[in-house]
Parts: structure tokens; sequence; C-alpha cells
């Protein structure tokens, strides 16, 4: 489902202005690192974190819907449910 549709052009230096209204529901400032991938025929951008969603490790790093999340918060989790 889409929240928000607009269109831009990417211009002669491969470039594409991500519009304000996007880069605010995600969060997303200026000098923010963004990563791309590929998921089947789309390409996807997000805001980069490159450490566990709730304690900030940076070791043994999972992802779930979009999150990253260390080995010790998914067995603490596991624990609890």
């Amino acid at each position: 489902m889409k929240d928000i549709g607009i269109v831009r052009n990417i211009d002669e230096m491969g470039r594409l202005v991500i519009p304000k209204e996007m880069r605010r529901k995600m969060d997303i400032d200026t000098g923010d690192e963004i990563e791309f991938f590929i998921e089947g025929d789309r390409i996807v951008l997000r805001k980069f974190q490159p450490a566990c969603f709730f304690c900030g490790s940076e070791v043994a790093l999972v992802e779930y819907k979009g999150k990253r999340l260390c080995a010790e918060c998914v067995a603490e989790m596991k624990a609890k449910f």
C-alpha cells in the first residue's frame, strides 16, 4: 500500500531528490547515510542503521521487519515470550 506517491526525474548525473515529505516521514536528515538494495523488481532506499535497534550493539545482527537486532536482544525477547 502506498502512503505517499510522488514522481521525480533522475538528472544527468544519476541523482534523485527525495521529497521533503518523505524524508520527514522517514526521519532522514541532511548528512544521514542511506542504503540502497534491490528486492525483486524494486530499488529500496532506507536510512542506514548499522546497529541493534534496541541496544546499539554492532555485533551479530539480524534483520527483522526492517530493523536490525543483535543476538542478545533476540534471545531476551524469546525468553520473555
